[in-house]
């Protein structure tokens, strides 16, 4: 392989496709000339993602997104040095047609082949060449928050990386969405708490935080408490979610978002480390996004929020990390397999 200079443009095209959106990006070294997102309006009547149907749009989506990403970054596939995708984890039939299609296409082009863990590339998105936003600097603090992970993850460099905690049981993601479902709102819910929760008391309906050791989170016994507290209420004046639904969200919201800041902080004394990020589909709250810029203030820390389109599942996370993959040439093979679950 020639050897690459840092004058030398770098084209990625990323592919992810590890839940319910299909995501095509390209990148010159490390900005963004197109990231192009298909989500699935499917899944709406269903109250949650169905693997099958999603595979199955992905399959439908695959090609035109692609395609569409590559013309509007303004070069040819024949300028592609390389096609990062998404490994892992994720709904295994929907990882496997991103995967498939970006063998198919790097093989044809004789370019390299990247695989790319999910997680890892919702911290390095904080890496990605945008005016007015600031990088992190090595080392720091990364909270990963979606509908299927919590972890707070140590990064010493773009390849060391450490959990140093996580959930044991749900995710905060299925935290709001489902104390969204039990107040009767519609998927996805935690868009709507967040919503509702701008306009309600935090503080009108106190919960109790679960007590887990260490860096560790849980939040099953929050759900469960929510239920039986809207149960209770709901019995006793059946207009109560309705009369009530801004204090309801609010406080719900207020107590996630404590949980959160109160393992930030243990994070921060254990480590000496003040630099924090946060990534991931949860990342785009409002109350956690504010909440972690008057961290800023308040505790002496420097902290870093992506875009909103970085967010949520997109390629152009993918092409970031597959970039500097490329550059330290690590490839895969044609024989590298998809992964639902993968080690971090």
């Amino acid at each position: 392989m020639p050897s690459i200079t840092n004058s030398e443009n770098i084209y990625t095209l990323a592919i992810e496709s590890s839940c319910d959106d299909t995501s095509a990006a390209v990148l010159c070294n490390d900005k963004v000339l197109s990231n192009i997102v298909a989500g699935q309006k499917v899944h709406e009547e269903y109250g949650g993602v169905v693997p099958e149907l999603a595979s199955r749009a992905h399959q439908q989506n695959i090609v035109p997104v692609v395609e569409m990403a590559i013309k509007k970054a303004g070069i040819s596939k024949e300028n592609l040095n390389c096609i990062a995708f998404t490994q892992g984890p994720g709904l295994m039939g929907s990882l496997l047609v991103g995967g498939s299609f970006a063998k198919s296409l790097s093989l044809g082009l004789n370019i390299p082949l990247i695989a790319i863990n999910h997680m890892k590339a919702h911290i390095l998105a904080h890496f990605i060449d945008e005016d007015g936003y600031d990088k992190p600097t090595f080392p720091f603090i990364a909270l990963t928050i979606s509908g299927g992970h919590t972890q707070i993850v140590k990064v010493s460099s773009f390849f060391d990386m450490e959990i140093i905690g996580e959930t044991t049981d749900d995710a905060v993601g299925e935290a709001f969405d489902k104390s969204a479902k039990i107040l009767g709102l519609p998927y996805p819910g935690g868009p709507l708490i967040d919503k509702y929760a701008q306009l309600g008391n935090p503080k009108a309906f106190p919960f109790t935080k679960p007590k887990v050791d260490g860096l560790n989170f849980s939040f099953s016994g929050l759900k469960t408490q929510i239920l039986y507290f809207v149960q209770k209420k709901v019995a006793e004046n059946e207009n109560f979610i309705v009369e009530n639904l801004n204090d309801i969200c609010a406080s719900i919201q207020y107590t996630i978002i404590q949980i959160l800041m109160d393992k930030l902080k243990l994070a921060v004394a254990e480590t000496g480390i003040t630099q924090i990020t946060i990534g991931g589909g949860v990342s785009a709250n409002s109350g956690i996004r504010n909440t972690l810029k008057e961290a800023e203030t308040k505790y002496g820390w420097k902290t870093y929020i992506p875009k909103f389109e970085y967010t949520t599942d997109n390629a152009a996370m993918i092409g970031i990390v597959g970039y500097y993959n490329f550059l330290e040439e690590n490839f895969s093979t044609s024989d590298v397999v998809s992964k639902a679950r993968i080690e971090f």
